[in-house]
């Protein structure tokens, strides 16, 4: 029987041309889309998801053609927010796989879309002892082929909802080398904003650009009288940015609607005019400011 050192070159399996027939799918896929946009909060719970489907509905209002990458795997959502669940079949082509169509028309690829029930985990390996290595190198795969056989077409924005935690912007970056920028998002409790200062440190050193951070549930809306009030104590939070020296770009308070909203039917498109989405859409303007730069 022969090792692997008695193999001689690739023992016929063609890795290495596999591996670059790999990126030039990858590449003919993103030089099609114009705007990449990562998402990405550094701590979970702070509403990341309910504001990448958001921003995404702002966009497609304005009339720009959008799609989500649910990087996310672990706990992905996006789906269910956009009304397409597991019943979706997906439907395989010679280029590629279609993308579902959510809510405004926005496309977009998920796990959550890959799995046989709504409550089916995601299940990397059925040994108990794998190495978080191994893991994370098929959650790294899992993404790029998500990405490459996505048939995403030709889009304005591609936002990228981002799992938590700053390590995994590694992945995103070395796949998306022309990422527009990240953007933080943040809740005003001190936890959360200690956390979110590690992500903005790693971006910075990493030479990610940080569009600017956004600060979510800055404040409460009375459903009653429409007034503001205050819902986490903490250091304001746009202290915060002058001393990490980034843009802070968006002040959404908390609406209980946004909850409420029925899968599939997006907050900002129902309540554009209403405190809320008026800083959504604020937000969003800091955003294009940022990339048209």
């Amino acid at each position: 029987m022969k090792t692997y050192e008695d193999l001689e070159g690739d023992g016929g399996s063609n890795i290495i041309g596999q591996v670059v027939q790999l990126g030039e799918k990858l590449r003919s896929r993103l030089d099609k889309i114009k705007h990449k946009v990562a998402l990405m909060s550094g701590k979970g719970g702070v509403g990341k998801s309910s504001i990448t489907a958001n921003i995404a509905s702002c966009l497609a209002d304005r009339g720009y053609k959008v799609g989500i990458l649910d990087a996310d795997l672990n706990g992905p959502s996006i789906g269910h927010l956009l009304g397409v669940g597991n019943d979706l079949k997906l439907e395989t082509k010679d280029d590629g796989i279609e993308p579902g169509h959510g809510y405004q028309g926005i496309k977009i690829m998920s796990m959550d879309m890959l799995l046989k029930t709504a409550d089916t985990p995601v299940m990397w390996t059925e040994e108990a002892d794998a190495t978080a290595v191994w893991v994370s190198t098929m959650e790294s795969t899992a993404i790029r082929e998500l990405l490459a056989d996505t048939n995403w077409g030709e889009l304005d924005y591609l936002l990228i909802d981002m799992p938590p935690g700053s390590d995994r912007i590694d992945n995103i970056r070395s796949l998306i080398p022309e990422l527009a920028g990240a953007v933080e998002i943040t809740i005003p409790s001190m936890l959360s904003q200690h956390i979110v200062t590690k992500s903005i440190t790693k971006n910075n050193k990493m030479g990610v650009p940080i569009i600017g951070l956004v600060e979510n549930m800055a404040t409460y809306v009375c459903p009653h009288c429409e007034k503001e009030g205050k819902l986490f104590a903490g250091e304001d939070v746009q202290k915060l940015t002058e001393r990490k020296e980034i843009p802070y770009i968006g002040k959404i308070p908390f609406d209980t609607r946004v909850s409420q909203s029925k899968s599939g039917s997006l907050f900002y498109s129902e309540f554009k005019d209403s405190i809320a989405g008026k800083a959504i859409a604020e937000t969003v303007d800091n955003i294009e400011k940022f990339i048209k730069k």
